[in-house]
């Protein structure tokens, strides 16, 4: 009786365990199952390395994109910079060419006495206009010497008086902006000429030039009208 209630025990013993066991293996089959959870590592630590390498991939990708990024920064930030220079440096110039130049009102013959031909001209500074003296104003007056060549005759307005002077004075005096000037211009060279017309140029000194055509008719005269 002993006997029978011992081997009953172990039998059910042995079915507990195998109705228990998650992955119940067949005698039979046990080297099956090495080779199976082998196949499933190995498939696993491959697919752990596919992602791996994806990863690898991306970041490289994604410093690339940043360095690209960067120069092209560096060179849009370089080009805005130089842009901007380029645009004030323009800037400065024309302002400065702009504020600092010479109007001419009228210019007539003041003079025809050969070898002393004189122009008498009035002009102001144009509105904006820095303060400057008679020796910062030059002039230059082309004509043609009758030979095909360029003549030339040149000075400064450091005789320029107030408009109800001559023209002539003996000390340079300063010019400011909102007044009136006249000077007398010598042009021995280029004198008054029949039929004819010369180029004067007013040019100041770090600022802008005036261009004026001088326009002769067919008999010029002391007080005639040339600008």
């Amino acid at each position: 009786m002993k006997w029978l209630s011992f081997e009953f025990h172990f039998v059910l013993t042995w079915v507990m365990e195998v109705l228990c066991d998650p992955y119940p293996i067949p005698p039979s089959d046990e080297g099956g199952r090495v080779k199976k959870v082998k196949k499933m590592k190995t498939e696993k630590e491959t697919k752990q390395d596919e992602l791996a390498a994806i990863g690898i991939g991306a970041m490289i990708v994604f410093i690339a994109l940043i360095l690209v990024a960067a120069v092209a920064a560096a060179v849009i930030i370089q080009t805005a910079e130089k842009l901007q220079q380029n645009a004030q440096a323009s800037g400065d110039d024309t302002q400065e060419q702009m504020s600092t130049k010479v109007i001419l009102l009228s210019t007539v013959i003041d003079d025809m006495t050969g070898g002393a031909e004189e122009l008498f001209s009035t002009f102001e500074l144009a509105p904006g206009s820095e303060p400057i003296l008679g020796t910062d104003l030059a002039f230059t007056v082309i004509c043609d010497d009758g030979a095909g060549s360029a003549a030339f005759d040149d000075g400064d307005f450091s005789g320029a008086t107030a408009h109800d002077g001559n023209g002539e004075t003996v000390a340079g005096i300063t010019l400011n902006p909102g007044t009136t000037y006249v000077v007398v211009i010598d042009v021995p060279t280029c004198g008054p000429t029949a039929n004819t017309d010369h180029i004067l140029v007013i040019s100041v000194i770090g600022g802008g030039s005036t261009y004026e055509e001088l326009q002769y008719g067919s008999a010029p005269a002391v007080g005639d009208v040339v600008v």
